[in-house]
């Protein structure tokens, strides 16, 4: 059996349904009811800052899928790990983030940091996930593409090679499948940079209409997204938007190596997404 946490989310979802084609006995931890899962999968409300349920959650599990993004402070990453070896599962695959690599004194990913220092040294076979930025980010648009078909944004011809969530799920499926993957980590990105500006022009092209491009500045785009967002966290997202290392454009050949085909582009992921723009 395996378990995958966050199994709601733009991971997650694909994760799960990946797995139950392949046949898998699968439960999905989430904090919130899910609808639409495949059949046989079981659903079981769950909590990773819940150190005290987890054992319960990991029992007779084989493999674990840990995606911790946004729960930072909240967690205890050893004690995450002591439940799952008390469940007796014997293979983590963990969700980090390709920063933990680039920018090592990043105060918002201090937290992946231990959470992979806790699982590299749980004595379990273990694979760990550093994906780039997400094709998904651009939901940040869905609502003024909508409404006004714009795109605003700041960074406008800087190019990251983002990767489709659905290629970490296809990956995170085969290391937690396969135990050659263990001991492992993949860096996931895009087949190619592509730029704000870029990206405007796939969406545009997605939902058959025009989308205006404008430019925005890094204090405006800083404003919008502290709504929502921790300022730690955003000014990690601007500073690599705006000033990425070398490391952070170069195309990874992870995704290739793992699954045997190029990743998705950005492209794709906006037609197969185009409804949320429309």
């Amino acid at each position: 059996m395996i378990v995958v946490t966050g199994a709601t989310g733009n991971v997650g979802r694909p994760l799960v349904e990946a797995l139950a084609a392949a046949g898998e006995e699968v439960t999905a931890v989430s904090r919130r009811p899910a609808d639409g899962l495949p059949a046989g999968v079981v659903h079981r409300r769950g909590d990773l800052a819940d150190v005290d349920g987890l054992k319960e959650l990991f029992e007779g599990a084989e493999a674990v899928y840990l995606l911790v993004a946004g729960l930072g402070d909240t967690l205890r990453p050893r004690e995450i790990v002591a439940a799952a070896l008390a469940g007796g599962v014997r293979r983590l695959v963990l969700q980090s983030s390709q920063l933990v690599g680039t920018r090592h004194d990043s105060v918002s990913h201090a937290f992946l940091r231990d959470f992979e220092a806790a699982v590299r040294e749980s004595g379990l076979e273990w694979t760990v996930l550093r994906p780039g930025g997400f094709a998904s980010n651009a939901y940040l648009w869905a609502e003024q593409v909508r409404t006004a078909r714009t795109v605003a944004s700041p960074f406008a011809d800087v190019a990251l090679p983002v990767v489709d969530p659905a290629d970490i799920a296809e990956v995170a499926a085969a290391a937690l499948r396969d135990p050659a993957h263990s001991g492992r980590t993949y860096v996931l990105t895009g087949p190619v940079g592509v730029s704000p500006r870029e990206q405007a022009r796939d969406l545009a092209e997605a939902v058959g209409e025009p989308v205006e491009f404008v430019v925005q500045s890094a204090a405006e785009a800083r404003a919008h997204l502290v709504r929502f967002l921790p300022e730690d966290a955003v000014d990690g997202m601007l500073s690599v938007l705006g000033e990425p290392s070398a490391e952070e454009q170069r195309v990874s050949p992870d995704v290739e190596r793992v699954l045997g085909r190029a990743p998705r582009p950005f492209s794709a992921w906006a037609k197969r997404n185009a409804f949320a723009f429309a």
